[in-house]
């Protein structure tokens, strides 16, 4: 090489990295060893900042938003003005898809009371009824988008844009892996569509890609080509990925780059995962009653397997389950997306799966450590939204209340919590903020969300970045 080519390569940033002995690469470098990459990578912090009501997270997320007055805030007032104008106050919004002056729809469906709370639920989940004394239900939960996919984000992510890490992803960055066979973050998929904001709603951000969820099927291999290839024995993937170590090790301290390490974390794992996770996800092992009482069907995709297996994970030491199912968006454009045919048909495919799944994990001793959430991205309108002149009956989106439940680790069983107005549109008691959920969920799991942080780009972020405050009235 001429000797400017030589002063060049002197002065690079790559090559100081590499070379200096007291540069960054050279000082990560003398705290690794091959035992503990996995540390290096992020992996198991393992620690909480106070003791845990709850070890394990499996979210249900309801993607398109349910109706709450149709299925757990009950408002006889929409009834009684079933037809008429809305009233001029409810009009100061921007709504999504509404034109004009909208009428206000009354649900068609009845309501009665349950449990010690007497909570006021749908007849169209009959079974989750009956778990009424498990729950604490929030009718006073909102949010700051009224879009789908800004607002799956801020509900998992914190930010309705995109590039911020999982609360999933934050989890497993800040508790670690209970079984090192397993990834600690896990997605399950059903209605055949992912969610309006793609795969980021479980994605690791800025975090050390090892902490991004791992999308697993119900049919087929679980995880895409974690099986090896054709004629490829396990002694010999064992070679190969030792072999690949040793080159990501020869990079690693060529350029100290941190992912390398999460890139040898993930071959492991993913090794691991190749005689772990077909086991798990065989539900053809349990019994004839317990796939009954979900009504799952082995070799089928569907949101009943998906309970099923999201018990199986939890038993196994997956630290969060989150559980997408598609096709909740009742706009009433037509009978696929209306309150009357689309609404009762997603709620007879949910509700006996998700009331077998807590009755499951009561009896096999897991509720009390295993926090279950219910959540759309945010509620729908009053009004019957009637786009385009459209005669199926169908509400728009409203980001100023909606309903969740919660029930399990930490949480005060048979309690209802906030309440909206007469129209079911705004909260106007004890309202909660989804920054409020995230920091109340981190707090169950034993975790400050004021401490738990990352530095990136030159400052500190968090998963309710400066916002979130403790909802204390819903844990017991």
């Amino acid at each position: 090489m001429d000797p400017i080519g030589k002063h060049y390569e002197g002065i690079t940033r790559r090559h100081f990295l590499g070379q200096c002995k007291v540069g960054i690469g050279a000082l990560a470098l003398g705290a690794l060893s091959r035992q503990n990459i996995a540390q290096a990578a992020n992996l198991p912090v393992g620690h909480t900042h106070f003791a845990p009501k709850a070890k394990r997270v499996i979210f249900f997320h309801m993607a398109g938003s349910p109706p709450p007055m149709d299925l757990l805030d009950y408002k006889p007032l929409l009834n009684e003005l079933n037809g008429q104008l809305c009233p001029e106050e409810l009009l100061e919004k921007r709504f999504a898809f509404i034109k004009g002056h909208p009428k206000i729809l009354g649900s068609p469906y009845k309501f009665s009371q349950h449990g010690q709370s007497g909570a006021w639920i749908s007849e169209l989940l009959p079974h989750l009824s009956k778990q009424a004394d498990e729950m604490t239900i929030i009718n006073s939960m909102y949010t700051d988008q009224f879009n789908h996919a800004p607002a799956q984000l801020l509900l998992y992510s914190g930010s309705p844009r995109l590039g911020r890490p999982s609360m999933g992803s934050w989890m497993t960055y800040g508790l670690g892996l209970e079984n090192e066979n397993l990834p600690g973050f896990v997605v399950l998929v059903s209605g055949d569509k992912t969610p309006s904001a793609g795969k980021s709603v479980w994605g690791s951000g800025f975090l050390p890609s090892v902490h991004q969820g791992v999308q697993c099927r119900t049919t087929g291999d679980p995880v895409l080509y974690v099986s090896d290839p054709d004629g490829v024995s396990r002694p010999v993937r064992r070679k190969t990925l030792d072999a690949i170590a040793d080159l990501n090790h020869t990079q690693y301290e060529k350029h100290g780059d941190p992912e390398t390490l999460t890139r040898i974390a993930q071959y492991e794992l993913a090794y691991r995962m190749q005689v772990s996770v077909p086991d798990i996800m065989d539900i053809s092992k349990e019994k004839q009653n317990v796939l009954d009482m979900y009504g799952a069907q082995p070799g089928t995709t569907s949101f009943a397997n998906n309970c099923l297996l999201a018990r199986r994970l939890v038993e196994d030491g997956v630290r969060f389950v989150q559980l997408f199912d598609w096709g909740w968006d009742t706009h009433g454009t037509g009978p696929t997306d209306d309150i009357v045919t689309q609404l009762p048909k997603k709620c007879k495919q949910t509700d006996q799966p998700i009331a077998a799944l807590l009755a499951d994990l009561k009896q096999r001793g897991l509720l009390e450590e295993t926090l279950v959430v219910w959540s759309g991205e945010f509620g729908r309108t009053s009004m019957n939204e009637e786009r385009g002149g459209s005669k199926f009956l169908g509400r728009d989106h409203n980001p100023h209340a909606f309903s969740i439940w919660m029930a399990g680790g930490g949480i005060k069983p048979g309690y209802v919590h906030g309440a909206t107005d007469d129209f079911g549109y705004r909260g106007v008691e004890n309202r909660v903020h989804v920054h409020d959920l995230q920091a109340t969920i981190m707090h169950l799991m034993g975790i400050d969300h004021e401490r738990l942080t990352y530095r990136f780009q030159g400052r500190d972020y968090r998963l309710t970045d400066v916002h979130g405050t403790l909802v204390p009235e819903i844990m017991a």
